[in-house]
């Protein structure tokens, strides 16, 4: 195990740069990352022979959260209880529901938490007003914060710095030093 560390560090050595590791790392994350989210969960045997059905079947899906991931439709998700609500989206799209009558079926059975984009309403209130507050107060304490410290640096550059005892002391042998023997200090 520790020749390998040892081998991987050597290898990083030799073809990143020193400070350049991370950002190199960060991109090939994000890469993997895109690449992995942009395959769908959806199995061929899920898929409805009807196109129009499986187009309305899709798009329903995209809509509806992953109650396992929480914040992945279920399109996307392969989660067993996706593939169950996928399945059971089908199923009642085959049986000749709507769309709104399939979704207000899930919503009675797993409340609006099943939406991805949930109605304004009172109950969902904390849902949609929570994250707009929370940036708007990150932002104005960043804002305080920043203003503080640039009113301390301005103070701090148009105040000299206080010279050590030690300092000061220096200081006088120089200037006595550099006077002329008949001046005397006006102090």
């Amino acid at each position: 195990m520790h020749e390998l560390v040892q081998a991987l560090s050597s290898l990083r050595r030799r073809f990143i740069a020193p400070g350049r590791f991370l950002p190199v790392f960060g991109a090939a994350f994000c890469f993997v990352l895109v690449a992995v989210s942009s395959a769908h969960a959806v199995q061929p045997d899920e898929i409805m022979s009807d196109p129009a059905q499986e187009s309305r079947a899709r798009d329903l899906s995209r809509g509806l959260r992953c109650m396992v991931c929480q914040n992945q439709s279920i399109d996307d998700s392969s989660a067993p209880l996706a593939r169950d609500l996928r399945l059971l989206v089908r199923e009642r799209i085959a049986a000749g529901d709507s769309d709104q009558q399939v979704l207000d079926f899930l919503v009675d059975r797993y409340g609006d938490f099943v939406l991805l984009k949930p109605p304004f309403e009172t109950s969902t209130l904390a849902l949609w007003l929570l994250t707009p507050i929370l940036l708007v107060g990150g932002g104005l304490v960043l804002w305080g914060y920043s203003r503080r410290r640039s009113k301390a640096l301005k103070a701090a550059q148009d105040t000299p710095p206080r010279l050590s005892e030690e300092e000061e002391v220096r200081l006088a042998k120089l200037v006595a030093t550099e006077r002329p023997a008949g001046e005397t200090s006006k102090g």
